[in-house]
């Protein structure tokens, strides 16, 4: 999971460099990405023999495995506190304002227009209680 949050960035960087080389250079280019395409599908199809045909190892990567299970929840948690913060901001920014434009033509909505923010603040709290479900789990 981690190699993906590293390899993720690194790849759209590469693809923008490609689309530009391709750009500028045309066929000679598209020739050179179709040849370094072949080798790493090579490199990853030998990986790939090496690491099934591996019999005393496999002891090795089953607790490897079980220690990522651990990183992957808790970016899960981080990912879902951090998403239902970002969304409950988003909606609070839109119903304070929206409250407050009501607010000042009749100031006495203030409680129906505060119960209206608070539910879009009950979105972080969602993220919260998903956060602390995956963290017991873990």
């Amino acid at each position: 999971m981690i190699a993906w949050l590293i390899a993720l960035p690194l790849l759209v960087v590469v693809l923008a460099f490609t689309r530009r080389l391709t750009r500028r250079h045309g066929r000679t280019v598209l020739r050179l990405i179709i040849a370094a395409d072949a080798l790493l599908f090579g490199g990853a199809l030998a990986l790939l023999v090496v690491s099934l045909s591996g019999g005393a190892a496999q002891a090795a990567t089953v607790s490897a495995a079980a220690s990522g299970s651990n990183s992957a929840a808790l970016i899960g948690a981080a990912i879902a506190v951090a998403g239902a913060s970002i969304g409950a901001s988003i909606a609070v920014a839109y119903t304070g304002a929206a409250a407050l434009a009501v607010m000042s033509e009749r100031p006495e909505l203030f409680g129906r227009a505060m119960v209206i923010v608070g539910l879009a603040e009950g979105i972080a709290i969602y993220g919260l209680v998903v956060a602390i479900i995956l963290l017991g789990k873990a």
